[in-house]
């Protein structure tokens, strides 16, 4: 799990104010761990469905990045 990208505390304190429109009952984990998702797939050119079993269902992923 050493290999998995993380968003910082201090990253996702910039970027906290545009999660306005996030349901209220996801845990602030949860979206810390979708969005790094997000980021390493977008990053690094792969399929959603490459991404790295701890950044959840790649489903999840792909959906959260539609929204």
């Amino acid at each position: 799990m050493n290999d998995v990208f993380m968003l910082s505390e201090r990253q996702m304190e910039r970027i906290e104010p545009f999660f306005s429109l996030w349901r209220m009952e996801c845990h602030a984990w949860m979206n810390r761990r979708v969005l790094s998702g997000i980021v390493y797939v977008i990053h690094n050119g792969l399929q959603w469905k490459d991404a790295s079993k701890a950044y959840g269902p790649h489903k999840t992923l792909y959906n959260r990045f539609i929204r």
